[in-house]
Order: C-alpha cells, then sequence, then structure tokens
C-alpha cells in the first residue's frame, strides 16, 4: 500500500482560474481598432495641414475602409462578449476609471466620423452622386464648411483610440505581463505603423508613398524602443514579472515574437523601406504586408501570452 500526503490540491485539472479567457476575438478586434486609429489620424493630420489634394491615399481613399474595418472589429468583439444583449449598457454611465468604458465611448464618437468622412468624399467613388433629400445636402454642406474642426475632432478621438488598444491589456493588474504603461504607447504606434502600411499600399503617387514609408520607418524605431525599455523594465522589477518576460526571452512565446512580431513584421519591413527610400526598386506591397502581419501577430501573442503570465502561489 503507498501512502501519499496531499498538502494541496493544485493539481486538480482546471483548480486554479482560467488562465485562458480571451480567444482570437480580442486580438483581432484590437488589430482592427488600432488600424483604424491609425488610418483616421493621418487623414486627419494631413487634412489639418492642407495637404489633402498632394496626399489623396491617406486623405480621402484609405478613410473608406475604416467603416468596414470598425464593424468586422466590433462584430469580433460582440462575439466575445458572454451577455450580448446587454451591451447597450456601456452606454449608460461613463467611468473615468474603467478603459472598457473609454474605449466605448470612444468608438461611439469615431464610428460616426469615420462614415461622415467617407460621406464628404463619396463622390470620388460615384462621380455623379448627388443627395437625394436637401436637409442632406446642407448637413454635406456643414460638415464641409467645419472640416477642419472634425478633423481635430478625428485626429484626438483616433488617438485615444490607439492607445486604448493596450491601456485595455495593461488595465488588468492581475496578469503581470500585462501590467506595464509601455503597451498604450507600443499599441498606438503599432496602429500607426499599421495605418502608414495601408496608405502606402493605396497610394498611387510616387511622392506619397515615399513619405509614408519614411513616417513607417520612423515608427518601426519606436515599437523597437518601446519593446526593448518594456523588457528592460520587467528584467529590473519583480519576480513575477521576471517570470511574465521569461515567456518572451527563453519562454514558448519566444520564437513566435522574436521571429513574426520583431524580424518579420519590424526589422526585415524597415531593411525594404530603407532600401525603397534610397531608390532602390523594392514592391511596396511586401513591406506594408510584413508590417500589417506583424501588428497583428503582436497583438495575439501579448494577448495570449499575458493570460499565461500569473503571480506566483
Amino acid at each position: 500500500m503507498r501512502e501519499e500526503l496531499i498538502i494541496s490540491g493544485r493539481m486538480n485539472p482546471k483548480i486554479d482560474p482560467i488562465l485562458h479567457a480571451w480567444g482570437w476575438e480580442i486580438p483581432l478586434y484590437l488589430f482592427l481598432g488600432g488600424l483604424a486609429a491609425g488610418i483616421l489620424f493621418f487623414a486627419a493630420l494631413y487634412t489639418i495641414r492642407g495637404k489633402e489634394d498632394m496626399y489623396p491615399a491617406a486623405t480621402k481613399w484609405a478613410p473608406f475602409l475604416v467603416p468596414v474595418i470598425l464593424i468586422v472589429g466590433l462584430g469580433a468583439l460582440f462575439l466575445d462578449l458572454h451577455h450580448k444583449l446587454y451591451f447597450w449598457r456601456l452606454y449608460t454611465t461613463i467611468r473615468f476609471e474603467s478603459p472598457m468604458s473609454w474605449g466605448a465611448w470612444t468608438l461611439m464618437i469615431v464610428t460616426p466620423i469615420s462614415f461622415i468622412w467617407c460621406a464628404l468624399n463619396i463622390k470620388l467613388l460615384f462621380p455623379k452622386w448627388d443627395w437625394k433629400y436637401e436637409w442632406l445636402k446642407q448637413l454635406e454642406q456643414f460638415f464641409l464648411k467645419y472640416k477642419i474642426a472634425l478633423s481635430w475632432i478625428m485626429l484626438a478621438s483616433s488617438s485615444i483610440l490607439g492607445v486604448y488598444t493596450g491601456i485595455l491589456f495593461s488595465a488588468f493588474n492581475a496578469r503581470p505581463l500585462w501590467n506595464t504603461s509601455i503597451l498604450g504607447p507600443l499599441f498606438l504606434a503599432s496602429g500607426l505603423s499599421a495605418g502608414a502600411a495601408v496608405i502606402i499600399i493605396m497610394a498611387k503617387e510616387h511622392a506619397e508613398r515615399l513619405l509614408f514609408s519614411k513616417i513607417d520607418l520612423m515608427i518601426i524605431g519606436i515599437e523597437l524602443f518601446l519593446i526593448i525599455h518594456m523588457f528592460m523594465g520587467f528584467r529590473a522589477s519583480t519576480a513575477v514579472q521576471l517570470e511574465a518576460a521569461h515567456l518572451f526571452l527563453g519562454g514558448a512565446y519566444t520564437a513566435p515574437f522574436w521571429v513574426f512580431v520583431v524580424i518579420i513584421g519590424m526589422i526585415i519591413p524597415a531593411i525594404l523601406e530603407f532600401l525603397e527610400i534610397k531608390k532602390y526598386k523594392i514592391p511596396v506591397v511586401i513591406p506594408a504586408s510584413l508590417v500589417l502581419f506583424g501588428s497583428l501577430m503582436l497583438r495575439f501573442l501579448i494577448a495570449y501570452g499575458g493570460q499565461a503570465s500569473r503571480y506566483l502561489y
């Protein structure tokens, strides 16, 4: 007969709280939210600077994608909700200490603005377009008159949306990997880089592609700095954050993160964009697509890696 002394029930399956509470829906939603924020940010910025005609892909064409991107992203978020019929309760109150409340209300601003922006440029798609009702024509003239003011609102709200996609994670202090203030700026930079990549793909003029290649190259440098700074902070912190950092510095997420996000999603596109700036013929779709892939993988790996991190018992 074998005698065992049981001092803990932790070896029993599912005795601990579920760690992987979020599936693919949340990182996809955060990627699409960041992408929409990046596109709208540049559209607003260059409209404010009076360069709409100089950079039409950024200010006119790329924003047509945003309503679709937001609808798909919000659809993914809706699939993740357990109480789907009560999502409207987010809009019955404002909680300044809640990132989800900030995100819900920011999307309430950004989404209609994206539709308005598309409506103001709809004649690009349909040259013979004419509003059927007089009140719609008057509404169009009103927004055209105050387009700069609308651009400032879009610039601010898209910036908040981009930062929110990272703060949504960092507000969860129970997950050591997410418990860092770097995620907000990192996800904003990643969203801006993804937005620049879409503009590069859609731009027809070489000057516009070249400008956004330079912008993307600069943003990639900022992303790499933030990633290094984030892991340096973890390495100089407590034991639980050392364990969290180990997931990406020798643990299960090391190869996917450094290969898919850093090398394929940042370093290779940066090299290709640098060569393009130096007048080498590089198909722009290649670095831009790699940037989008890296931005998507960043959300997925941070989402799953964060749920795998935990405080020591």
